[in-house]
């Protein structure tokens, strides 16, 4: 989620560029297209971050990996609300793509 904060702040030159000419598509298409591979990075970190809480909450018998949440309760609260955060950042982000994308076109 870091990397895509870091575009983010990248990315504001574009948005500037794109503020102060209105018109020129090329730097919106390029953001558009840049917001969704970043868009998919930051959902697959998500998922994997769901995972890994999964592992901490349920462990795995097959591999002999213990649930840690019985030890480590307040831990456990701490990275599921920051999943949950991830998955709000995610669909905050896609609809800020699609808002961008839809005044694109109707430029």
């Amino acid at each position: 989620m870091a990397l895509v904060a870091g575009y983010l702040v990248l990315s504001l030159p574009f948005s500037i560029v794109t503020i102060i000419r209105p018109h020129a598509v090329g730097p919106r298409l390029f953001l558009i297209i840049l917001d969704t591979v970043f868009l998919t990075l930051a959902t697959s970190s998500a998922a994997a971050a769901a995972a890994i809480v999964y592992l901490a909450h349920n462990g795995n018998q097959d591999s002999n990996w213990l649930a840690i949440c019985n030890q480590f309760g307040d831990f456990c609260q701490e990275i599921s609300g920051a999943v949950v955060a991830s998955f709000v950042a995610v669909i905050l982000l896609a609809l800020l793509i699609v808002i961008s994308a839809v005044a694109l076109r109707n430029h």
